[in-house]
């Protein structure tokens, strides 16, 4: 491994352990291990120059300005000239050599170094004017803050968010109606963030995909009009760079088919490829047309298209009230996978269109990923625009914003406005049913055969609606209802949590279940009194917990679900030896499997279990005494005992 890769390895091992350390009190590694690699990394950085702008030897502190500058570009960034004919980029290479690139799709950004640091970053903007996002950029994950080369070193590439990060950040968010659309929206308001702590939290990458002429001759020089070697120099200086490929006129078809094979496993967003002169000198004597620059050309992949039937066109209502119109159509192959579904997006896409049951129409996949329907054939128009809501039967109702037609339910009751319920009671601290993810709510509900929970126990009389489903099939429906049914045998704190009473969590169900001894009927018919004299459960609290089991239709909802399911109750014969005492849990565990393990120790033997240190902690368990975590300074400073977790199994709480 070479120094540049071993400083990148470095950082990420680094900045892992300090978020596990300070965000989530895990350390997983020790204070002497950290500390030899940051040596390591600190002998690297003064040896080749080079420093990661993420770097943890570097103290960056979080930029927030009120409107960012625009600033105009020294030249006019011009858009590419583009084809789709694999012919037209042989004859435009012609005897020359050539790089073939990925064209990413994200948001195009200038980065400019000048003594060996980054002092400006502007976005391509409308390619004459741009946006400063200096403090922004020097948060992207993977650029130099420092570079060997002390001249004036002026970068293009493209900053994008790769699908992996993309699908981590949407996990960390409960609001389902609050996820990102898609990794290049999510990039682009990132990047043009007026708090640079937000862009931090993004995790942009930058990748590198030309450079502007330096103004240093002797490095000109050293490029000898060679686009490649360029590319080697931004290599060498830490930058990431597009993945390319050299190419002529012979091996220019099988490389283009080589970099389409890649597109399923890419983890970042693309829309084409970049096809460029490797002899810099002659690209610059082509000049540019009053739109295009002569030296690179873009490349888009020709949609593969098929003709079928429209058989049905299924609307699907959406958690913000949105009824979407789905073209259901007869299968076919686009791209090597089967077809038989597109979205139709809006009752004005579908009026101008004029689409119709039995329509011959086309279909293709848009970046060879997403469906569309590209033309229709038949032009009949013979479609009927539902007047109650599929997924509750109320009235449904058409508005018009800006020319646009769409379909609405007005039932602020109706299943498919409250997918977050269904998720809630599915979760794994909930009923754990497997294979019930949000999308897959969301399109049962959309089908018509989700309207209540209790609903999820009937699945199995919808087998064929399920089977047919895209994205289903026998194994996928058979391992749903095994998933479903092993749910009949539920713990009764979990089901509780898993009603979605507002404010109830996990451990407040735990201490009703315990407080009333596991009668479900007692717990049903509590009062505010009773609730409120329980450890942690508060009078609002204990307010919205009697309101929901006091709503006649709420409480019906229950027993139905009680009439499927079958509480198992678990004899606690443990000592209660811990009551009245409070643990706090942080760091890595030895002898138990997990955290939720040895809470649950502490829990059956009558103890609580809180989430950080107060003046009512018994004891902080960490098998690292001496560490310098915030909730040991905290145990410390309040005098509360530190012990491991031989301490603990040996009831030494001192």
């Amino acid at each position: 491994m070479n120094k540049i890769d071993r400083i990148k390895e470095l950082v990420e091992i680094l900045n892992e352990a300090s978020k596990a350390y300070y965000a989530e009190d895990v350390e997983i590694m020790s204070n002497f291990e950290y500390d030899k690699l940051y040596d390591e990394l600190v002998s690297l950085e003064t040896e080749t120059g080079m420093i990661l702008a993420n770097s943890p030897t570097q103290n960056v502190g979080y930029e927030v300005v009120s409107e960012l500058p625009k600033e105009r570009h020294p030249a006019k960034m011009l858009s590419l000239d583009k084809t789709k004919e694999v012919d037209a980029l042989v004859s435009w290479l012609g005897d020359k050599k050539g790089l073939l690139s990925w064209k990413m799709d994200g948001l195009t950004v200038v980065l400019t170094y000048e003594d060996g640091k980054l002092v400006k970053a502007v976005t391509r903007g409308n390619g004459e004017i741009g946006e400063v996002i200096t403090a922004n950029a020097r948060t992207f994950v993977n650029i130099p803050g420092a570079i060997s080369y002390k001249g004036k070193l002026t970068i293009r590439g493209e900053a994008i968010i790769t699908y992996s990060d993309f699908e981590k950040i949407n996990a960390s968010i409960v609001d389902a109606d609050a996820k990102y659309k898609n990794p290049r929206n999510l990039c682009s308001g990132s990047v043009r963030q007026l708090s640079s702590k937000v862009t931090a939290e993004r995790s942009v990458r930058f990748y590198a995909f030309s450079m502007v002429e330096p103004e240093d001759k002797e490095l000109l020089a050293s490029f000898k009009d060679s686009f490649e070697k360029r590319f080697e120099y931004l290599t060498g200086l830490g930058f990431d760079v597009v993945e390319y490929k050299e190419v002529s006129a012979d091996n220019l078809p099988e490389m283009v088919q080589w970099f389409s094979n890649k597109i399923s496993s890419n983890d970042f967003p693309t829309d084409g490829l970049v096809l460029s002169f490797d002899d810099t000198a002659y690209g610059k004597s082509l000049g540019t047309t009053a739109k295009f620059p002569r030296d690179a050309i873009a490349f888009k992949w020709r949609d593969e298209e098929a003709e079928t039937t429209l058989r049905e066109i299924e609307w699907s209502p959406s958690r913000t009230g949105l009824i979407n119109p789905v073209a259901i159509f007869d299968t076919v192959e686009l791209e090597g996978t089967d077809v038989s579904r597109a979205s139709l997006h809006n009752i004005t896409y579908v009026k101008d269109m004029k689409l119709g049951i039995g329509d011959r129409i086309k279909v293709y996949k848009a970046n060879m990923i997403i469906p569309q329907i590209s033309q229709n054939l038949t032009g009949s128009g013979a479609f009927d625009i539902p007047v109650m809501c599929p997924a509750c039967g109320g009235k449904t109702e058409i508005k018009n914003e800006n020319g646009t037609e769409t379909l609405n339910c007005i039932n602020p009751d109706c299943p498919a406005k409250n997918i977050k319920l269904f998720s809630l009671f599915v979760s794994r601290n909930a009923m754990n049913i497997d294979g019930m993810s949000e999308a897959t709510i969301e399109r049962f509900i959309g089908a018509g055969i989700l309207h209540k929970l209790s609903d999820i126990y009937h699945l199995a009389e919808h087998r064929d609606i399920i089977v047919n489903m895209e994205g289903f099939g026998e194994k996928s429906y058979n391992n749903l209802i095994k998933a479903v049914d092993s749910s009949r045998k539920a713990d009764m704190a979990a089901f509780l949590y898993g009603l979605g009473i507002a404010g109830f969590g996990v451990a407040n169900a735990k201490l009703v279940v315990k407080a009333y001894k596991s009668d479900f009927d007692a717990i049903m018919n509590a009062t505010e009194e009773e609730l409120t004299e329980i450890d942690q459960v508060g009078a609002v609290l204990a307010h919205d917990f009697v309101t929901y089991f006091s709503e006649d239709a709420k409480k019906e909802e229950v027993m139905r679900l009680l009439g499927e399911i079958e509480f198992v109750i678990e004899e606690n014969t443990a000592e209660q030896d811990l009551e009245g005492m409070t643990f706090v849990i942080t760091g890595s565990l030895e002898t138990y499997p997990n955290r939720d393990a040895l809470k649950k120790e502490i829990e059956d033997r009558g103890g609580k279990v809180a989430g950080s240190v107060s003046a009512k902690t018994t004891c902080l368990i960490n098998n690292d005494i001496n560490s310098n975590s915030s909730k040991n300074k905290k145990a410390k400073s309040l005098g509360i005992p530190i012990i491991t977790e031989i301490d603990f199994r040996n009831r030494q709480f001192t």
